[in-house]
């Protein structure tokens, strides 16, 4: 007999239960920026280690969101079918992401910035059209990015593993498959994926919160240019070029 899966239809049930019987736990987030708010450490480290925990604390809440309504992910290691999706992040995340891979181990650090270079060079001309794909506008661009077959700048596709993994972006930690892995591979978009993607409110309220406090009390936001890297988005792709 061959594993049986979650269908369609069982996914959405245990999405509507989820709707109906779990309430996220804002005070996760918020005791993290009162945290760092008090610690007597730079700016700068007080603004990367917020972000680090932040992230883990919505891949904590997803956690205890499956277990609510027993949802056991059938991603594994070494599936990357999610990491050709067009990624759109503010300007504050790219510059947390970036200065968190600087701060990675020289080895790793320089590893990332060798496999960057090579991307451009291979991917750059095909990738430029993408990165005109106006994704507030038009309702279709994820399909024709995703179309275009192009991998995340952070994928190893040697080893089809993300190179900056821990501080991968909200959409990448909220995309989750809990059906037959085949639909991945199978379809560009699948519909039977679950995106958690509404944790973005509770973890980008807690950080706006926190710049907004290193703003208006302190008047150092480190190296984020606070209100306008708010407000600014591009894709991924853009950031890290």
């Amino acid at each position: 007999m061959g594993e049986h899966y979650l269908s369609f239809e069982d996914i959405q049930l245990k999405c509507e239960q989820l709707s109906d019987e779990y309430t996220i736990d804002e005070e996760k987030f918020y005791r993290i920026v009162e945290k760092w708010a008090d610690e007597e450490v730079s700016t700068d480290t007080k603004l990367l280690a917020s972000f680090s925990e932040l992230l883990q604390v919505v891949s904590t809440e997803i956690t205890c969101m499956e277990e609510h309504v027993q949802l056991e992910s059938t991603c594994r290691l070494g599936c990357a079918f999610c990491c050709y999706f067009p990624i759109i992040i503010n300007e504050m995340e790219a510059k947390l992401m970036v200065k968190s891979i600087e701060n990675f181990p020289e080895d790793r650090r320089k590893k990332l910035e060798v496999h960057l270079v090579k991307y451009y060079e291979k991917h750059g001309e095909q990738l430029q059209p993408m990165m005109e794909l106006d994704f507030e506008e038009d309702k279709n661009f994820k399909l024709k990015y995703r179309k275009s077959l192009i991998p995340c700048p952070l994928l190893n596709t040697d080893t089809n593993q993300c190179m900056a993994y821990e501080v991968r972006p909200i959409p990448c930690r909220t995309y989750v498959n809990y059906t037959d892995p085949k639909v991945c591979s199978d379809n560009l978009m699948p519909k039977e994926t679950i995106s958690f993607e509404f944790l973005y409110s509770e973890y980008m309220g807690a950080l706006n919160e926190f710049l907004q406090f290193l703003y208006e009390e302190e008047g150092d936001t480190g190296f984020i240019s606070y209100p306008d890297n708010l407000y600014k988005h591009d894709y991924l792709a853009n950031w890290l070029r």
